[in-house]
């Protein structure tokens, strides 16, 4: 297996558009096809997700009533493929250890993907009434949410591609790569000959992150080694699915790579919307409840990686670009929804920023 960069993953992938009737109606018949010819599934009903990034998603329905979920993967590019099926490899593995998680149906053939048919496609379990931890996290979800995340790391640290192992904090992000991307965004948007409502707050945000790199740089430097382990590799909010107050399933896998361990507790408990929709010391106390059940599940880990998740966290999230790079590289792909996350993301890094020695001393005082 591949393993990439031990930087965290800081960049969402984009939203995509919804294609235009005609060309959904020729998704949905190919997709109905190859249900039936792969998986020998007669679907009484296929709707779109219109959620999908890389991939076109689905429920299905078939004629005994029983809901599915449908993955069209975009190409038949074989390295392509292989990533997927890697993702999917890694996610059943996670469920065979009895992590909260969907399993993956196979084809009539015994395959993980179906290539053979119409369209390439995966089909899961459908995982119903449920919503997402996206600025949902509160109440007891903040201890479940660190009891799936705990299940989760403690199951792939035994994953065969990769031994957890120990690595400098200071590494977890590239700071002078920041600021020149930083760097050419500020220069980019200053010689467009005109700059719309986000792009002038996008160049008045990424000026305000480079200005305030050199403190992110000391703020890495002072954290110990730390745990590098084969991770989901994408535990944003919308990929962790609540039932009430209980995880239901974390969906979604990457292929498998190593990363900081520390950077995906704090991807799912840093959520922006969960930091900004609480007050400042209900969020503390949620995120609290999290590291504790998260080190009752997952005892092996390293207190320094619970303990240090937050400096993580707000240092992977400021040297981001993502979204303020949007308007340069990806036009097409702002809208309104992009606009408010960027701002949102933004406002909760230097929030977190802000009370930083504040909130690791209250965390450190309830791990202790």
């Amino acid at each position: 297996m591949s393993t990439a960069s031990r930087q965290p993953a800081t960049t969402p992938a984009p939203t995509s558009s919804p294609p235009d009737p005609a060309v959904e109606e020729e998704q949905v018949a190919a997709l109905a096809a190859t249900l039936e010819l792969a998986y020998g599934l007669l679907p009484a009903g296929i709707k779109r997700i219109p959620e999908g990034t890389a991939t076109d998603n689905f429920a299905v329905v078939d004629q005994s009533g029983q809901r599915h979920f449908a993955k069209v993967y975009r190409t038949r590019e074989l390295r392509a493929l292989e990533l997927e099926l890697a993702s999917i490899e890694l996610s059943e593995y996670a469920a065979d250890g009895r992590v909260a998680t969907a399993r993956a149906t196979r084809s009539r053939d015994h395959q993980l993907i179906a290539t053979h048919g119409h369209v390439p496609m995966s089909l899961w379990s459908y995982v119903t009434h449920t919503e997402t931890a996206e600025g949902t996290l509160a109440g007891a979800r903040w201890a479940s949410a660190g009891t799936a995340m705990g299940r989760l790391h403690s199951r792939l640290a035994t994953y065969p591609a990769a031994a957890p192992s120990q690595a400098p904090g200071a590494a977890v992000c590239d700071v002078g790569a920041s600021r020149d991307r930083f760097n050419r965004l500020i220069h980019a948007y200053q010689h467009k000959p005109r700059l719309g409502k986000f792009e002038a707050w996008a160049l008045r945000a990424t000026r305000q992150r480079q200005a305030i790199m050199a403190g992110v740089e000391k703020t890495l430097a002072s954290l110990p080694q730390l745990t590098v382990q084969i991770l989901h590799g994408d535990t944003a909010g919308p990929n962790v699915l609540f039932k009430d107050t209980e995880v239901a399933a974390i969906v979604d896998f990457r292929p498998p790579a190593t990363g900081y361990l520390a950077w995906e507790i704090a991807r799912l408990g840093c959520d922006p919307k969960s930091v900004l929709d609480s007050s400042a010391t209900d969020w503390l106390a949620g995120y609290t409840d999290l590291t504790l059940a998260y080190r009752e599940a997952n005892p092996k880990a390293s207190a320094d990686d619970l303990l240090f998740s937050l400096r993580v966290g707000c240092a992977a999230m400021l040297c981001s670009a993502f979204p303020l790079s949007v308007p340069v590289e990806r036009p097409h792909l702002v809208d309104a929804a992009l606009e408010a996350y960027g701002q949102v993301r933004h406002k909760a890094a230097l929030t977190l920023l802000d009370r930083l020695p504040a909130m690791e001393e209250v965390l450190r005082e309830a791990l202790s």
